[in-house]
């Protein structure tokens, strides 16, 4: 599967609304939920327009991955960004239709290049639920290492979730490209 990544944009609203809405359950499964909040229209807008000026202020980059035929297919982010210390959290969600087909994989091989090349990132850090085996092994692949376990961090249908923190290291934004070939 082709895809590329794209910086997200107001524009963006009514399609990624589409993909966050039609995804929901399948997200709910591996995440804790977002909120009702979250899936009313108005205030998805609200959300959208703080992430933009987020990215604006250069804290975050924000990208939708799309697929060849230019439809939203996940999104990939890196936020908190500490452009002095080179350092930035990663995020990152496909929808159901293409789990399991290296959306993800091919995703952050894309993001890993932008936040090197373009801002400088040299540690970069992620997060993922114990249960969801599938990110482990993205992040795995791509030379993160699982550096701590937080217990019981998130609670949702009435049980408890460890989350799984890595890091990635690198002396050079040219490792990046190394690590991801």
């Amino acid at each position: 599967m082709l895809i590329n990544i794209t910086p997200l944009r107001m524009e963006d609203a009514i399609e990624l609304y589409q993909f966050e809405s039609s995804n929901r359950a399948f997200f709910e499964k591996m995440v804790p939920s977002r909120g009702e909040d979250y899936y009313r229209y108005e205030h998805f807008l609200q959300s959208l327009e703080q992430l933009l000026e987020e990215q604006e202020a250069g804290l975050s980059l924000f990208t939708l991955i799309r697929d060849e035929a230019g439809m939203i297919v996940g999104r990939m982010n890196v936020v908190d960004m500490d452009r002095e210390k080179g350092t930035g959290h990663i995020g990152y969600r496909v929808g159901e239709a293409v789990a399991g087909k290296g959306v993800a994989s091919l995703a952050l091989t894309l993001l890993l290049k932008e936040a090197a090349e373009r801002y400088g990132m040299t540690k970069l850090y992620a997060k993922t639920t114990r249960d969801n085996i599938p990110s482990q092994k993205v992040l795995l692949k791509h030379g993160f290492e699982l550096v701590s376990v937080e217990p019981d961090a998130a609670e949702w249908d009435g049980k408890k979730e460890d989350f799984l923190h890595y890091q990635k290291r690198t002396a050079a934004p040219s490792l990046f490209e190394a690590d991801c070939l």
